[in-house]
């Protein structure tokens, strides 16, 4: 059967788990991937198992945070935002936990 994730996801996703990203013992997971200096992200869905290519300013990007936010990841989503723009300001990673927020995302 044919997978239907293109090579370069699971490429980035095996160079993620090489640099200490993958799933472990104690919880640490990285549900967001940047790419296009943050114009677009792989983001990682536990619930679901599959790994989606999204761009940060669609409404597609919006509703799987908001699945993740409701399977009780909206903390660990927000501390990986907010490292991505300490790690890289001009990405404007700031505008997108914005857009999160506005849309309600991790209130509750």
């Amino acid at each position: 059967m044919a997978s239907n994730t293109s090579k370069t996801a699971r490429a980035s996703v095996r160079a993620g788990q090489a640099q200490g990203a993958a799933l472990s013992v104690l919880g640490e997971f990285k549900y967001l991937i940047p790419l296009n200096k943050g114009k677009h992200v792989y983001v990682r869905n536990l619930t679901n198992a599959k790994t989606t290519h999204l761009s940060t300013s669609s409404d597609a990007f919006v509703e799987e945070i908001r699945v993740l936010a409701a399977a009780g990841h909206g903390a660990k989503i927000r501390a990986e935002l907010a490292a991505l723009n300490e790690a890289h300001p001009q990405d404007n990673w700031a505008a997108t936990e914005k857009k999160l927020v506005d849309a309600g995302i991790f209130e509750g």
